[in-house]
């Protein structure tokens, strides 16, 4: 975790680590796999290779890919003065480095970050939550995308998908290879075939919960970091509330343009009740809400 007057999360830290060491052993396990299925110590190695490669650029390019998957532009403190006053007044009281601001010209009301380090971050914002949010509520948005990114949280969220990513690239080749290895009559390489599918569909499976168990605990994370740092957990609460509830209303495609990048969002760009399934990137609003009135109701208990 960056240095920073957000509070630590020891629990984060375990899941952070938990997670990428899982993950990691999960991906040396495959290409063994592989290795052992395919008989091929060249192609396996390629496999790896591939991966390694993957996961470089991901780290590398974190940020120019999220801003530009969501259509988004750099903005000077010119060009946006209210929005950099208040990411200045924040980083001056978490005590970190002021990440770069951007803007994304949608109508949807979200708000993320990304970037492989703090001095390389960015934190955007939609130009839908722009003209939704009071002051106070968009404070609270921004306080929690500064806590991802001193928690570096978005950086292990990016790089923990390559396993994932990886299975499915071998899952996709292997259907595709199923036309040709279906009309084949030995029996070893209709046996390959199905045991790569099931290999390559086990460490997808396993790699889509693991992320999906730490992202839900890395939003409860920044929003309670937020909230402690604004001091203000009932406007949050607000801002989530008008987020969620402004879902209902954009469009259906513009939701599924916009599906890739619903980890890394304040809120996830679905409507219903999907926010309600194991699969979801995020908790639910309930528990969201519930935890920001306990900070509420501890901040508003009188000192002795």
């Amino acid at each position: 975790m960056a240095r920073s007057r957000f509070i630590r999360d020891t629990g984060l830290t375990v899941r952070m680590t938990t997670v990428m060491f899982l993950l990691g052993a999960l991906f040396v396990g495959l290409v063994v796999t592989l290795m052992f299925i395919v008989r091929s110590p060249a192609l396996s190695l390629l496999i790896g290779l591939v991966g390694i490669g993957i996961a470089f650029y991901q780290w590398y390019a974190s940020d120019s890919l999220a801003m530009r998957a969501m259509r988004a532009r750099e903005v000077t403190a010119q060009q946006a003065p209210e929005l950099h006053a208040m990411i200045d007044r924040l980083c001056a009281m978490a005590d970190m480095p002021k990440p770069r601001v951007g803007v994304a010209d949608l109508d949807l009301p979200n708000a993320f970050a990304t970037g492989r380090s703090p001095d390389r971050a960015v934190v955007c914002v939609t130009t839908g939550i722009l003209g939704k949010l009071t002051a106070e509520e968009l404070e609270g948005v921004l306080a929690h995308e500064l806590s991802h990114v001193a928690h570096r949280d978005v950086l292990v969220m990016t790089v923990a998908s390559t396993a994932g990513i990886i299975a499915g690239m071998i899952t996709r080749g292997a259907q595709w290879g199923g036309l040709s290895f279906g009309r084949s009559r030995d029996r070893n390489v209709v046996a390959m075939y199905f045991l790569t599918l099931l290999v390559s569909l086990v460490v997808y499976a396993i790699s889509f919960f693991l992320t999906r168990m730490l992202s839900r605990y890395r939003e409860l994370c920044a929003d309670r970091s937020g909230a402690y740092l604004t001091m203000k957990p009932a406007a949050l609460a607000s801002a989530l509330q008008k987020i969620t509830g402004e879902m209902a209303a954009i469009p259906q495609r513009d939701l599924r343009a916009t599906r890739a990048m619903n980890a890394f969002f304040i809120a996830p760009a679905i409507s219903g009740a999907t926010l309600r399934t194991l699969s979801s990137t995020h908790p639910s609003l309930e528990q969201r809400l519930e935890q920001l009135a306990r900070i509420q109701a501890e901040l508003s208990r009188p000192t002795a």
